[in-house]
This record gives structure tokens, C-alpha cells and sequence, in this order.
């Protein structure tokens, strides 16, 4: 849906993305700019990415077991 077009509807935009759970793709000369989601979406959406940004950490955290460099170090290593 053109931005253009969202905007002229709105509240009918927000409501289809609230009440059947549509994603509603914004476009802006024919590219896609954008989306409107519910805010349950949202929600799910950031909770993933949590659950994605734990899983990241545990592995870098068990990779680097015993490969630890001080302070000191890093500033030395960056310059500082």
C-alpha cells in the first residue's frame, strides 16, 4: 500500500493490522518503506530478537572462554 494511500486511511490501516493481525506493507514509489503491524506483533517480534540477542551472547561468551585481554590491553590495541 502506497504511503500516500495509508495515510488518507489510517484508522483503517490500524485497525486492519489491530484486528486480523495483517502486515501492512508501505510503499513509496514502488519500493517498500515501511509496515504497519499490531502492537501484539510487536511484541512477538521484539521478544524474538531478544531470545536471538541471548543465544549470541552465550556463544560469544562461551567462545571466549579463557581468551580474556585486560583494560589496558584494549586501549593499547585501539590507540587509546
Amino acid at each position: 500500500m502506497g504511503v500516500s494511500d495509508a495515510r488518507d486511511h489510517l484508522s483503517e490501516v490500524v485497525d486492519r493490522a489491530r484486528y486480523t493481525h495483517d502486515r501492512v506493507i508501505l510503499t513509496k514509489r514502488g519500493r517498500e518503506v515501511g509496515a504497519i503491524i499490531s502492537i501484539e506483533d510487536l511484541k512477538l517480534l521484539e521478544m524474538l530478537e531478544d531470545q536471538l540477542d541471548i543465544k549470541e551472547a552465550r556463544q560469544a561468551l562461551e567462545e571466549s572462554q579463557g581468551e580474556r585481554i585486560s583494560y589496558d590491553e584494549v586501549r593499547n590495541k585501539l590507540g587509546l
